[in-house]
This record gives structure tokens, C-alpha cells and sequence, in this order.
């Protein structure tokens, strides 16, 4: 579905001097894998099955609709697994999907070709069939996702329960989007969509790093639940009386909101950058304490002056001297 998009300079967009907001992007659960479409395609080429089934014997239309109908399951769960794979793909840290749905869609596909080319004392040709379906199947959609991605040092409990906070501050968003639908005004509309999309920017950091999440709780969820309520009453009201003054409070309201999640998001980039450069000077210390790395090289390091690999691995003259 087409969005309208706004932005600062926009015929529609937010007056000059309240910011410039970040650019919206899609949700993960709202990603489409390119391959959807194929599974489409392979469920009506299976439709002939079905048409034929009703001039078969007892036994053939049975077999026709088994066949149909396994084929469209494995497609079904196919386009599932490909659903799961683009949000897999759109996350930085993700967990590989519980179920391998793609493999279970491959399965049925090659099942359903089999049954359909089942015919009595052919049994071996009919299982030839079903496997090449299903080779072919995986060639065409690929393999399911395998592997946790970017998990490691990540407490999974934390990632489970920032995961369930992230899901329901999604749904508070999704209500706001909903309900300002109702007030009919497209700039209103886009200013939401603005604050939704700087939400969800602090909903990534909180997904990659869970461990802020006791600190955050409140923004993900008694703030966005106030935000949604508020823009439930703003768009009762707006629609009957269209009152001015109302609009802008609720405008200030969706700037405020916006500034404070864009500042708690740069915080959390701000944390870590901080919490790597201890790590780096933690390593120096010691590399310096194991003779790895001279206490020369390591005071320059912490000077801020530039260094090499040849700085750590090749000694300086004075170095030479001294051996």
C-alpha cells in the first residue's frame, strides 16, 4: 500500500523550526521477501488438480484434491517461512525462526506432486516426482535461516522480554497510527508517522543492546500507552469540532514525544561508544602488563595519537637501544 510521504520540506510537512525528524523506515514485521510472489504462481499451477479432480473415480478425486491441497499448504507455509526470513533479514539481532518453514513447505510440495502423480504400480516414478519437487523447491526459495544473528554476549531472558516490550509498544504505535486515521488530516497523519518511525529507532537500539531495558520500560510503555490514549481522545474531539487549540496541544505533544525518544536513542549510541573505549583501554593496559605491547606504544595509545600494527609488532630505535 502507497504511504504519502512527509517530511520538513514537504507541501504538507511540519512547520520550519520544529526539527527535522528521522527518516521513516519500514517495520521489520512489515518486510517482503522478493520470493513471495513465486509461491503464488506455484499455487494456481496446481490448480489444474483441482479442476480435474471432478472428472475422476472416487479414488482420483480424492487423490487430485490431496494433491491440490498439499501443494497449497506447502506453498502457504513456504510464504510464511519467506515472511519470516525478511524480518529475520531486517533485524540486526534476530533469532534464527523456531520453525523451519520453508524446509516443512518443500516437504509438502514435493508430497503433493507425488500424490498427484500417483498411479497404480508407478509408485517409484510418483517418489522421483516428489523429490525433485523437492530439490527444486529449495533452489527456487532457499534454505531457512539456521543461526542467531548478532546474539553473542546478548543474555537471551533479556532479548525475550525486550522483544515482548518492543511487540507492545508496536501495537501502541499501530493503535495511534490507527486512530489519527479517523481525524482525516494528512499532515496530522505524518506527524505521527515521523514520532512512530523515531520510536522504533529507540526500539532497535533497545533489541540490540537489551540491557537498558529496566531504564527504557516506561518510554516503551507507560509513555507510548499515554501517547496512544491521548491521540484516541485528540481524534474524538478533532473530528467534531476541529478545534485549533487542541491540535496544536496535541502537536506539542507528538514534538515533545519525538525530541525526548530521539535523545534516549542517541544516549544508548552515546553508552556504547562509551562502554567500548573502556574495553580498548582495558586491552591496552593489559597487552602493556603481558609485554605484548611496550608501555611506550601503549602511553601513545592513550595519547590519542594515530598508530600502526607496525607500531605494536616492529620496536622503535630507542626500543632497540635499550635491548
Amino acid at each position: 500500500m502507497a504511504k504519502r510521504f512527509g517530511g520538513r520540506h514537504s507541501p504538507q510537512g511540519r512547520a520550519e523550526g520544529s526539527g527535522a525528524g528521522p527518516a521513516p523506515r519500514a517495520r521489520p514485521g512489515e518486510a517482503r521477501h522478493p520470493l513471495e510472489s513465486r509461491t503464488r504462481w506455484v499455487t494456481i499451477m496446481a490448480i489444474p488438480f483441482l479442476i480435474s479432480a471432478f472428472w475422476q473415480d472416487p479414488m482420483g478425486l480424492a487423490t487430485h484434491l490431496a494433491a491440490f491441497g498439499t501443494i497449497a499448504s506447502g506453498m502457504w507455509m513456504t510464504r510464511e517461512g519467506l515472511q519470516a526470513e525478511a524480518a529475520y533479514d531486517a533485524r540486526r539481532v534476530a533469532r534464527r525462526p523456531a520453525i523451519p518453514r520453508k524446509l516443512f513447505g518443500g516437504i509438502l510440495t514435493g508430497l503433493g506432486l507425488a500424490i498427484g502423480a500417483y498411479v497404480p504400480g508407478a509408485e517409484i516414478g510418483a517418489g522421483i516426482i516428489g523429490v525433485a519437487g523437492a530439490v527444486l523447491h529449495w533452489l527456487a526459495f532457499g534454505a531457512d535461516p539456521m543461526r542467531d544473528k548478532g546474539m553473542e554476549g546478548i543474555d537471551t531472558f533479556q532479548q525475550d522480554r525486550a522483544q515482548r516490550i518492543v511487540a507492545e509498544g508496536e501495537e501502541h504505535l499501530q493503535a495511534m497510527q490507527d486512530a489519527i486515521l479517523r481525524t482525516g488530516d494528512r499532515r496530522l497523519e505524518a506527524h505521527v508517522a515521523m514520532f512512530a518511525a523515531t520510536a522504533r529507532e529507540l526500539f532497535t537500539r533497545v533489541e540490540q543492546d537489551p540491557g537498558d531495558i529496566a531504564a527504557l520500560r516506561r518510554y516503551l510503555g507507560v509513555y507510548l500507552q499515554g501517547a496512544r490514549d491521548a491521540t484516541v481522545k485528540f481524534a474524538d474531539l478533532y473530528t467534531q469540532t476541529r478545534d485549533a487549540r487542541a491540535r496544536a496541544d496535541y502537536e506539542n505533544l507528538l514534538r515533545d514525544l519525538e525530541t525526548e525518544f530521539a535523545a534516549r536513542s542517541r544516549k544508548l549510541i552515546e553508552g556504547g561508544r562509551a562502554d567500548l573505549n573502556i574495553e580498548i583501554e582495558v586491552l591496552r593496559d593489559r597487552l602493556a602488563r603481558e609485554g605484548v605491547r611496550p608501555a611506550a606504544t601503549a602511553e601513545l595509545g592513550k595519547s590519542g595519537a594515530s598508530m600502526t600494527l607496525d607500531d605494536l609488532l616492529i620496536p622503535r630505535e630507542g626500543e632497540k637501544q635499550q635491548r
